[in-house]
């Protein structure tokens, strides 16, 4: 046997990392008292404890305490308690605990690696190198933030008491992402981890206690579905951070709809991996790897859906299945591990009940010919074919080491099909042509695009998706502003709007009757139902009659601003151009706004003059900061730098207040139109006419059709039909309390983004009422990684 032979039939050996000091801390730790509330350890007040074992071999580790309501009423009062002095303490003071937080997580992070393979199940490659490492990265990271914050975020505070889920697939990486930007911005925390995987979360704990977080700011209740339950309804929390299925997602949309809490919600996905013809194939077989077979595929952001180019497809497939039949499965703690058990039976079975249906709806299946271990809950890395876009390995997000494929002929349908998705959570493209890729790019669906790679995160790199993936971002300055809020301008509490059955005194007068029909794409229509509504003058005599506009109304309105595609497509200079020309046309008829100002909401000549004043001025803000309000450009400590773009959410509808009817009503659009959003707004159901008004000074300013939709009818009732509207991406609602909370509970649909007042107006007139808080509100961040060097 020459020396090739033998190099050819050499055998991995086996490779364990030792596990005895992770036995002796298990040994050691008294797991009914695993309950860390208010700097001390404490039982679950009804003494119940739930079961959590390793996945490797479904051994029990511990019986762990599982707090109740009352155990969360402890916690959150203890986080209240804690929130005043450590909010007012000084960013230095903040920057230190968490900096001492992540010293000390560096020097147990061997104890943390090995943890978290035997609870989770993940190689411990992946927890040794990745998880951890990324972990102590927020912390450190984050105390930089803590430090920065008055410069960085001026006119901000901590939101207040934050309650924080976090799943089980990166049980101590989700810890870090939730705890450290809440820490740093003054928040105070209780955090509860997932049921399957506690156990780094109980050792992290003992971490707060050694690098003095002070008593109640970190809280962390082990629990299942009532402590979870407990902490989204609980009435002392400003704040719910969640990550988890998308289903979850929207039942605690739901449940906090109306509350005033501040959400973020990171959930499922079905992240396309797009191969051109043009790219390395080795590379894009090593990513492909990385991208669905990470933690056996349990990944939020995995690369599930293979889209391949036709005349690579073959080859392509091939190589995957060469790869695929040399990963090794087995124990978690071996480093020559690729594959570990899946976390539970229960997960074991759904991944083997979706491939099941995925065949049966004509996908072929294929595995590598390996032998499984005997105990544990290992599943084959498994390749399917023949899938139609319509298959449910196309559809649902299966969390296991499965990949759908689907081949594409060219660039338009590889977008087209990456976004046949509910998700829009992260995707994969690779190509040898940098202009193809970064082309591509901006048209995905996805918070997150790797370029020639996959699975990249920093803590400086905000992270997080849209449609039913959730909105908000973690990491970066964008997930700084998650745990921050701004002092916005509060006005009055918006009273629900009184139907009156009184008819509206009659007018005298040879004037011609004019009736306002709706705005929809470029064009005054009447309204579907052919019904009208009176509008009154400030002295009850009749003004004019507007539209009433209903369920269809909203749908055709929905779908001009859907096919508009000129204005989200415009350069931020163009649209800055437009914006400018409208408000040089309604300053062209400032007297007659002024005049129609004055008849209905009876204000003085001069005050109605300073309403239009500042719509023509607000109008001009926005139309200078659309090609100002621009992402950045980040410097990960990688090969790579990472675009954060600013993007338009897509269709917003707006549903404008009565409160200042001409400046509220342009005070929301402007930043919507501004950022390249097409919009549906609802004007003041008692002041229409001053929006329908505006019909003709929009027609004339080269505004797009379908750019700006206007639809006159009972705010309540249109807002709930946009809420429930699946292709309306946003919603602004400044309406009474129960429209507001409607709205929020409606919108689980898509899980689009909605800003309410909560029933509270604004003074639309403040300086506060204007400029980068409502930009924000009118983007998504998208992250595109671009490496770079050999």
């Amino acid at each position: 046997m020459n020396i090739l032979d033998r190099y050819h039939a050499m055998e991995y050996g086996p490779a364990p990392e030792a596990r005895n000091e992770a036995d002796a801390w298990l040994a050691a730790r008294d797991f009914g008292k695993a309950l860390f509330i208010d700097g001390g350890w404490k039982a679950a007040s009804g003494g119940k404890t739930f079961d959590t074992s390793e996945p490797s071999s479904g051994k029990l580790l511990a019986k762990v305490s599982d707090a109740s309501a009352a155990d969360i009423d402890a916690a959150v009062a203890a986080a209240t308690k804690a929130l005043p002095k450590w909010s007012a303490s000084s960013g230095y003071a903040r920057a230190k605990v968490l900096y001492a937080i992540g010293r000390a997580m560096q020097r147990h992070q061997r104890l943390f690696a090995v943890l978290e393979s035997i609870d989770n199940g993940k190689p411990i490659r992946e927890s040794r190198d990745i998880d951890v490492p990324l972990a102590i990265r927020h912390f450190i990271h984050h105390a930089g933030w803590a430090q920065a914050l008055d410069r960085d975020f001026p006119g901000h505070k901590s939101v207040g008491v934050v309650g924080q889920i976090i799943p089980w697939n990166f049980p101590l990486l989700m810890l870090a992402w939730k705890i450290a930007p809440a820490l740093a911005a003054g928040c105070t925390v209780v955090l509860k981890p997932a049921e399957f995987t506690p156990l780094t979360a109980i050792l992290f704990a003992e971490i707060c206690e050694r690098a003095g977080v002070p008593k109640g700011v970190v809280n962390i209740v082990q629990g299942g579905p009532e402590a979870g339950a407990a902490i989204v309804n609980h009435p002392g929390i400003q704040k719910i951070a969640f990550t988890g299925s998308s289903e979850v997602g929207k039942i605690i949309r739901k449940a906090t709809a109306g509350s005033g809490k501040k959400l973020s919600l990171e959930l499922g996905g079905k992240s396309a991996f797009i191969v051109f013809e043009d790219a390395d194939l080795d590379s894009a077989v090593e990513g492909l790897v990385d991208g669905i077979w990470f933690n056996q595929g349990q990944v939020c952001c995995a690369g599930s859906r293979l889209l391949v180019q036709e005349g690579i497809a073959e080859a392509l497939i091939a190589k995957v299945k060469t790869r695929m039949s040399r990963l090794r499965v087995g124990s978690p703690l071996d480093k020559n591990t690729d594959i570990g058990p899946l976390v539970d039976l229960t997960q074991l079975d759904r991944v083997k009940g979706l491939v099941a249906e995925g065949a049966k709806q004509g996908a072929v299946c294929w595995q590598p010919d390996a032998v499984l271990p005997s105990s544990g809950y290992y599943h084959l890395p498994t390749l399917a074919t023949g899938v139609s876009p319509a298959n449910i390995l196309a559809q649902e997000e299966v969390f296991g080491p499965v990949l759908a494929t689907m081949t594409f002929r060219n660039t338009e349908e590889a977008i087209e099909l990456a976004n046949n998705t509910r998700y829009g959570l992260a995707a994969s493209v690779w190509s040898e042509n940098v202009n193809l890729a970064l082309h591509v790019a901006p048209q995905l669906k996805a918070g997150v695009v790797w370029i020639n790679g996959t699975n990249m995160f920093d803590a400086a790199c905000g992270f997080g998706g849209h449609r039913e993936s959730g909105f908000g971002r973690e990491g970066g300055r964008e997930g700084m502003f998650e745990y921050l809020k701004a002092k916005l301008p509060l006005g009055p509490v918006i009273k629900p709007a009184v139907i009156s059955a009184q008819p509206v005194e009659q007018v005298d007068g040879a004037a011609i009757d004019r009736t306002a029909k709706l705005f929809i794409g470029g064009k005054q229509v009447r309204p579907d139902g052919n019904y009208s509504l009176a509008v009154a003058t400030a002295k009850g005599k009749l003004a004019g009659e507007v539209g009433f506009g209903n369920r269809k109304d909203i749908r055709d309105a929905v779908s001009a601003a859907r096919a508009c595609k000129g204005w989200p497509e415009a350069t931020a200079y163009n649209r800055s151009q437009v914006l400018y020309y409208l408000a040089e046309n309604l300053s062209g008829r400032a007297g007659e706004f002024a005049a129609r100002l004055s008849e209905l909401t009876g204000a003085n000549a001069k005050a109605a003059r300073e309403e239009v004043e500042q719509s023509i001025e607000r109008l001009f803000l926005y139309a200078g900061l659309a090609d100002k309000f621009e992402g950045r450009v980040h410097q990960p400590p990688a090969r790579a730098v990472t675009l954060a773009l600013h993007e338009p959410v897509g269709v917003v509808g707006i549903v404008a207040p009565d409160a200042s009817p001409l400046l509220g009503l342009i005070s929301l659009v402007a930043p919507a139109l501004a950022m390249g959003n097409t919009v549906v707004a609802v004007p003041s159901e008692r002041y229409p006419l001053l929006a329908t008004d505006l019909y003709q000074v929009i027609e004339y300013s080269d505004v797009p059709a379908g750019a700006i939709n206007i639809v006159t009818g009972r705010s309540a009732e249109l807002a709930g039909v946009l809420a429930k509207h699946d292709d309306v991406d946003g919603l602004w609602v400044f309406a009474d309390a129960e429209t507001c909370a409607k709205a929020e509970a409606e919108s689980i649909g898509n899980l689009k983004r909605v800003w309410s007042g909560n029933g509270r107006g604004l003074d639309w007139a403040s300086d506060e009422a204007a400029g980068d808080a409502f930009l924000r509100r009118a983007v998504e961040v998208k992250n595109v990684w671009v490496p770079y060097g050999d």
